[in-house]
């Protein structure tokens, strides 16, 4: 198989159906997903594919080259898959769901296939769960205390320090407490935009100012407007108790 540089969604589709051929025989359906699909993929985009067998012994995740092509493919049976997509869920951030509910289906059991994309596209659309106040409180804090060692005397790599581990804090806060599905890496930028295009921008200018300039007002102020809604800062009376078995 002549396999360009950066497959088509069609050319994509083949290479998996092939995958599932040689390396899955046993499999009851597949889903073929990721930004090749989406017609986004790059030179370096991989294939994703969700595998569903009858019954495994355990869920697997294998990376791996197809044809000069990569590949993350993530097997499953329908007990596995349903903890798996249970646990992306409850943590807000479905990239599982997201594979099924946009894959295209390949295989022998395409009625079941459809029948899992359809009651996955239904949790999706219904949102994710609202963050318990508990969880909320961690946000408060953690954000809070990240925002006033940027107040401090910093040097610029400091303060760059700081904002790359508050930047996703925030943006799953603003997410989650927008009701929003959230997401890490390259899809926090995407979700904020495709959310809402002016907090997007927000965050875009605000962390632009710290990375680029070291210049931390922008974040501040960004950080401040995001905890508003949620009672604000966090520190006075923050207390959080280990589970008792927490020890050696």
């Amino acid at each position: 198989m002549s396999v360009p540089l950066r497959p088509s969604p069609s050319e994509a589709l083949t290479i998996a159906g092939a995958i599932v051929r040689e390396r899955y025989p046993g499999a009851c359906f597949a889903f073929v997903a990721g930004s090749i699909m989406r017609g986004e993929g790059t030179n370096l985009s991989d294939i994703d594919l969700v595998i569903v067998f009858d019954a495994l012994e355990a869920a697997r995740r294998e990376s791996f080259t197809f044809k000069g092509v990569p590949v993350e493919a993530f097997i499953h049976d329908p007990g596995t898959l349903a903890w798996f997509i249970n646990d992306d869920a409850a943590r807000g951030r479905p990239s599982i769901l997201n594979m099924i509910a946009e894959g295209h289906a390949i295989g022998r059991a395409l009625d079941r296939a459809e029948t899992l994309r359809e009651s996955v596209s239904i949790r999706l659309r219904a949102g994710p769960p609202a963050l318990t106040q508990a969880e909320l409180d961690v946000f408060r804090y953690e954000i809070t205390d990240a925002v006033d060692d940027l107040r401090g005397e910093r040097n610029v790599p400091e303060r760059q320090a700081i904002g790359i581990m508050l930047y996703p804090k925030m943006a799953e806060l603003a997410l989650r407490g927008r009701g929003q599905w959230s997401g890490v890496g390259k899809w926090v930028p995407r979700l904020l935009a495709k959310n809402n295009q002016a907090l997007g921008d927000r965050f875009d200018t605000a962390f632009r100012a710290l990375f680029e300039a070291g210049q931390p007002d922008p974040v501040i102020a960004l950080a401040e407007s995001e905890l508003a809604p949620h009672g604000g800062r966090l520190f006075d009376g923050d207390r959080r108790t280990a589970p008792a078995n927490w020890r050696a």
